[in-house]
């Protein structure tokens, strides 16, 4: 025989959180309604994905930088690389 356990409530984690405002922000976007910080129309999808993640950031949504995890090694490969 077996038990069931009452399953836990699932939080919200901050991956789902850097999600939902990014989608929300691309549906701004797509629909025409998404404005940048001087007021005018956003027309780049690249720069509808950087508020977006701008947003999620600010929201408290741990969102790494763009460079943050590629920094480390591409430096080693270019000290690898400048030997002669």
């Amino acid at each position: 025989m077996r038990l069931l356990v009452g399953m836990a409530a699932k939080k919200s984690t901050t991956k789902t959180k850097g999600k939902a405002k990014v989608k929300k922000v691309m549906h701004e976007y797509k629909h025409g309604e998404l404005k940048s910080g001087s007021g005018k129309k956003v027309t780049s999808r690249k720069q509808a994905i950087a508020i977006g993640l701008n947003e999620a950031r600010e929201s408290g949504a741990k969102i790494p930088r763009k460079g943050a995890s590629k920094s480390k090694s591409h430096t080693k490969t270019k000290a690898a690389g400048s030997h002669g």
